[in-house]
């Protein structure tokens, strides 16, 4: 069996993300290679992903984050579906719940 070497672009670029250091080299780097209006996006489907897994109403979504009710729909799909976004939201809950603890 052959194993293949070859790296793809896309997987440089994941590759280039799991190297930053922290998280204010983390928004350098998405403030570098995204325009302004692609990284709100990115921020405004994240955000809508947090309120979705929080149980908020899209109405309450939709005023909060000014996102569509079809970006909600669309974010609500790939939250349940995804492969990545809920365990993340659940990963990040757990830290703010010891962090609090650590108060």
């Amino acid at each position: 069996m052959k194993i293949s070497h070859e790296r793809t672009h896309d997987s440089d670029l994941f590759r280039a993300v799991m190297m930053l250091k922290d998280e204010e080299e983390c928004r350098a780097f998405f403030e570098d290679i995204c325009a302004l209006t692609e990284l709100r996006a990115i921020e405004q489907r994240f955000e809508v992903a947090k309120m979705l897994y929080h149980q908020h109403v899209y109405t309450e979504i939709m005023e909060q984050t000014n996102a569509s009710s079809a970006t909600v729909s669309r974010v609500r799909r790939m939250l349940y579906s995804g492969k990545c976004i809920e365990e993340l939201l659940k990963r990040m809950d757990e830290e703010d719940a010891r962090k609090d603890l650590d108060v």
